[in-house]
């Protein structure tokens, strides 16, 4: 099966985003990037992390769940034409992809999304065979689902935020001057900076998968419907929806950010992150009408290696940034974090691009595909019907 230029090439452009919208994480924390005041940010620093809340932050991360709903699709329908079945390969697929998260976060950081990830295909297994007319009903109903939750406004006592200023002292100190094995047992220690009832837990447990859901189902869609495999032919399409979403996305998140004290604030920032994300789905794709610039050839390379590259991205940040490495935690500040990003990335698009001369697939990609296919050469195995037994062989 035919690999889609625009799905890898969308795949390698939301990794810097990832990488920018990370940076906050890497430099002050899990909370402390929403404790920025903490930090004393200049006003660049404080112009930059305005312009990462609106711009990409929450923005990018979707878009690569939105790849992930509609790589689904594509591999399902792989599996059904070799005679493959296709829960079970899934099944394989979404828990190594747990288990590289679990390690992922408990050894290098605790940003991960790849646990999340395996979690969420599990659930996604319900829809797979569904009919996209189906598929985009859930979507549409976790969205509307997920706008009514988020509108709430949660008031902080101030024994909450004292917790939490705590909290993010404590993390500052250790991250930022700890060795290996204090930043390990802080990061697994389960502190965490508030104070909820267990129930609480429980809710939000069950609410994740409502947040999360919409976009990934969106994908799925987009591939039961064949989208981004024609791109000349859809252009008024990518361009129409570009118009529409990307204003709208920004105006939201804009709101949130430059009207903290507005109540809803939070729930507009959650509900314009997946229409901005959206937004640029549609505009990125619009660069492969009439055939995509060269620069694009590299986006595809870094969205060929995406999960080697995201997980390096976090083996070189927490280096440059953690007491065991640089130290820089908290010091370089958010402008320059961006300028970071770009290099990293840089460094990925042009090293990507040389590894695929030589290797077909990346490290992580190998070992994922392995043992979803159970092939040691990571491609999917064909069911050969010779009259007596079936018999397998790798395509």
């Amino acid at each position: 099966m035919k690999r889609i230029e625009t799905i890898d090439g969308l795949r390698g452009f939301s990794l810097i985003g990832i990488l920018m919208a990370n940076m906050l994480i890497f430099q002050y924390g899990m909370f402390g990037k929403d404790s920025i005041d903490k930090f004393s940010l200049s006003t660049i620093d404080s112009s930059a992390y305005i312009w990462l809340k609106i711009f990409v932050e929450s923005s990018f991360m979707p878009i690569f769940m939105f790849l992930f709903g509609y790589s689904m699709v594509l591999l399902r329908n792989k599996l059904e034409s070799r005679g493959q079945k296709v829960k079970r390969h899934l099944a394989r697929r979404f828990f190594l992809l747990m288990l590289f998260g679990a390690l992922h976060a408990a050894f290098i950081w605790e940003g991960d999304i790849l646990l999340a990830y395996g979690l969420i295909g599990f659930l996604a297994l319900a829809f797979v065979n569904r009919k996209k007319k189906t598929i985009l009903i859930w979507a549409i109903v976790f969205f509307t689902l997920t706008g009514l939750l988020s509108l709430g406004e949660v008031e902080l006592t101030s024994e909450d935020i004292a917790i939490m200023n705590n909290y993010v002292e404590k993390e500052t100190i250790i991250y930022s001057g700890g060795s290996y094995g204090e930043v390990l047992e802080f990061r697994n220690s389960g502190e965490l900076p508030f104070n909820l009832p267990d129930y609480m837990y429980v809710v939000m447990l069950l609410m994740a998968p409502i947040i999360t859901c919409p976009i990934l189902l969106f994908g799925m869609y987009a591939a039961k419907s064949g989208w981004f495999t024609n791109p000349n032919v859809e252009r008024k399409m990518y361009l129409r929806w570009a118009i529409i979403l990307l204003p709208v996305g920004i105006f939201l998140k804009t709101i949130s950010q430059l009207f903290p004290d507005f109540s809803p604030g939070e729930g507009l920032y959650i509900i314009g992150a997946p229409l901005l994300s959206v937004g640029y789905i549609f505009l990125f794709s619009l660069f492969y009408t009439n055939g995509a610039p060269k620069l694009f050839f590299y986006f595809e390379k870094v969205g060929k290696l995406s999960l080697t590259n995201y997980l390096v991205q976090s083996m070189i940040c927490t280096t440059i940034f953690y007491g065991y490495g640089l130290g820089l935690f908290g010091k370089m500040g958010v402008f320059y974090g961006i300028l970071l990003a770009i290099l990293i990335y840089t460094m990925q698009f042009i090293i990507s691009h040389y590894y695929l001369k030589i290797w077909r697939m990346g490290p992580f990609e190998k070992v994922l595909r392995t043992f979803t296919y159970l092939s040691w050469n990571g491609r999917v195995k064909t069911k050969v019907n010779n009259g007596k037994d079936n018999q397998f062989k790798a395509v």
